[in-house]
């Protein structure tokens, strides 16, 4: 190769050749690699530069680790810290300072009345091994084997945690329904949707014909993230407390996506207002490196020494990171900054909908953020239609619209994720840290990739994205203008960094 050959010619081919080595070498179980063809080389906050050059805003988030971001200085000094202390980077379940620090901090931020009579205990380092774990020590608690979970879920990808999710195959968990508005399973939403889901519940329970003995416990997402960003609504988490309480059911609550101010309360729990028995934590706890935690009332800690263990349970740099980020996010308020800069950015993406018949809903809670696409010429559902439901239901699921709006978002420079039963729901997952600006950006990318990708015959409308554009019908001069000045790709300086290169025609796998 040339030595004049200039760096900027050199970085796509290096680009390339790991992406190819990538698709040869890894598993056919690989995600996430398949729909972002980038190499990340660097990161801070927001974005994420590729070995190409390209600049990226980060929505996914590390599928909601990163509550601060990338790098943030925080975390970084946290990690030096021990690092230049000397201290034992791997403990098991020994005591250290480090360890103290994290725990202390995470009750500090406990629920009302949690902390109080709480025990914690260490996991392995993934969400799913503290399902895992919630699990085995509500069985132990009651000598009962049963669970009851939702339709829906995920709570994690080990066996255990397959089992009490949406997608399990092999069932041995009673699925219940989960209340939505947008595609009631009762076909009517609202109040009424989530009193009948509830009611469900307490006949399932209380039928001795039913099928299902009383479980061990009941594990509940307080906001479904993969299973389409669809959050709980708060008196039917009250109606859940109140009836595994009266029939002494351990509640388990899956916070591992949802805690640490992503939903606009420090944890999801505190909307309803309830106290569970067992918290599932995990992903942003960690400060950005694995952690997973299991935090329950003090009277269900039957277990026998090594009733539950794990390798990695002692993970420093991951308790030091965390302890830093839980008091940074308590100590800045970034939990209602969340639940602030959320309904804002909810209420502009649900202008889409009145632009664009294929977005079928918009919904979230805090920086937890989900756009169901539709198909906007098929007629809507049957069931709901038949239910009488408002417009007579929601339209069929479009996934490959979904798709389509992915791949574009990330032309423009952005990173989401797509989820819900069909994966039709575009996710935005940004950290907390997120600018005002920076959230117009990602919205103004969204929006437009949504209009690239829209079929004419629909008779929906491309808008120009050329310099000095129009602004469209309801829209003001003024977002025109701002669209113009940030939102498009070719805008040189969002947060310090230029646009995205539109990655590879070319397919990887």
């Amino acid at each position: 190769m040339a030595p004049a050959m200039r760096e900027a010619e050199v970085a796509p081919l290096g680009h390339e050749g790991i992406l190819r080595r990538q698709s040869a070498r890894e598993s056919a179980a690989r995600t996430y690699a398949r729909a972002l063809p980038i190499v990340p080389v660097r990161a801070r906050g927001l974005t994420i530069e590729g070995a190409d050059g390209s600049r990226y805003l980060d929505c996914l988030s590390g599928a909601g680790t990163l509550a601060l971001g990338h790098n943030h200085p925080v975390v970084l000094e946290a990690i030096r810290k021990v690092l230049d202390s000397g201290a034992p980077l791997h403990v098991l379940d020994l005591a250290t300072p480090v360890k103290d620090a994290f725990t202390t901090e995470l009750f500090r931020t406990l629920p009302s009345g949690f902390a109080d009579h709480a025990r914690v205990q260490f996991c392995g380092p993934a969400g799913t091994d503290a399902v895992e774990a919630a699990l085995k020590l509500a069985r132990a608690a009651t000598g009962r084997t049963g669970v009851v979970a939702f339709s829906g879920a995920y709570h994690g990808m080990t066996a255990g945690a397959l089992k009490a999710s949406g997608g399990a195959s092999d069932v041995r968990v009673a699925r219940l329904p989960y209340p939505q508005d947008y595609r009631c399973p009762f076909g009517v939403g609202g109040d009424r949707g989530a009193e009948l889901a509830a009611r469900w519940t307490e006949s399932l329970l209380d039928d001795p014909k039913s099928g299902v003995p009383t479980p061990a416990g009941m594990i509940v997402e307080p906001v479904q993230g993969e299973g389409g960003v669809i959050p709980a609504r708060d008196d039917w988490m009250r109606r859940m407390r109140d009836i595994t309480s009266a029939r002494s059911i351990p509640l388990i609550v899956d916070e591992v996506q949802t805690g640490v101010g992503r939903t606009g309360t420090f944890w999801a729990v505190e909307h309803s207002g309830i106290t569970p028995d067992v918290m599932v934590l995990s992903k942003a706890i960690g400060g950005s490196l694995p952690l997973a935690v299991v935090v329950y009332r003090d009277d269900l800690d039957v277990w026998e020494p090594g009733a539950h263990a794990g390798t990695f349970r002692g993970n420093q740099l991951a308790m030091a990171a965390g302890a830093a980020t839980l008091a940074y996010v308590r100590e800045n308020r970034l939990a209602e900054r969340a639940a602030r800069l959320g309904a804002r950015m909810l209420a502009q993406l649900r202008g889409l909908a009145a632009d664009f018949p294929c977005v079928g809903d918009v919904r979230g809670r805090g920086l937890m953020i989900g756009v169901e696409l539709v198909d906007p010429v098929e007629p809507p559902e049957s069931a709901a239609e038949a239910a009488g439901g408002t417009g007579g239901g929601p339209r069929p699921a479009a996934p490959d619209l979904a798709v389509a709006v992915q791949r574009e978002c990330l032309r423009r420079g952005l990173i989401v994720e797509l989820g819900g039963c069909h994966s039709s729901v575009v996710r935005l997952l940004p950290p907390l840290t997120i600018t005002d600006e920076q959230a117009n950006a990602v919205l103004d990318r969204l929006s437009d990739a949504v209009a690239s990708v829209v079929a004419t015959p629909t008779g929906l409308r491309v808008r120009e994205v050329e310099r000095g554009r129009r602004a469209r019908p309801g829209e003001s001069v003024r977002r025109a203008e701002r669209t113009e000045r940030i939102g498009r790709p070719e805008h040189g300086d969002i947060a310090g960094h230029r646009r995205a290169t539109p990655p590879p025609r070319q397919r990887h796998s």
